[in-house]
């Protein structure tokens, strides 16, 4: 029989594979920038896709929010859910030092099996169910259960983004 041919696993995917963490593979070939057509063919918005921020707080040190694409994270509501006064983003150029990954590429499940940094996932990724975030390398994303997920790397979930205004 042929086999389909297999896309090398990365690290995120063979960790979850090691603790029976169901998920799916999605390339992107353009990396972050990602084309309707593969939206379409994944069937997701920018609301579908996660991404996995990293701030320094004044307290904890290193912290973790995990929100959707199409929205931004509240650093008030952020700090004070993650037991700070303040919390800020980690520069870019800090970023790999600090997380291990590239901008584009930070990952909960990377993040808390290296570090051990405190993970928040907004709540709207509960409602979800699936949600799609990075897996590691830019381009390279994972769909996966957000309750399951959260519960792996000891997350918590909290209202963590600004409110949008209605009009």
């Amino acid at each position: 029989m042929a086999k389909k041919p297999r896309i090398k696993k990365i690290l995120v995917e063979q960790i979850l594979d090691k603790a029976n963490v169901p998920y799916e593979t999605i390339a992107f070939s353009g990396g972050m920038e990602r084309s309707d057509a593969e939206m379409q063919a994944f069937g997701l918005t920018e609301h579908d896709i996660y991404k996995t921020l990293a701030l320094i707080g004044n307290v904890t040190g290193p912290v973790i929010g995990v929100v959707p694409l199409d929205s931004h994270l509240d650093e008030k509501k952020f700090a004070k859910v993650s037991g700070n006064k303040r919390v800020d983003m980690i520069p870019t150029k800090d970023l790999q030092k600090t997380t291990g990954y590239v901008h584009g590429a930070n990952n909960p499940v990377g993040i808390w099996q290296t570090k051990k940094f405190p993970i928040y996932f907004d709540l709207v990724a509960k409602e979800a169910g699936l949600i799609t975030l990075s897996a590691g390398e830019v381009g390279r994303s994972i769909r996966v259960d957000a309750t399951l997920l959260a519960d792996f790397v000891h997350g918590q979930f909290a209202d963590l983004q600004t409110e949008q205004a209605h009009g």
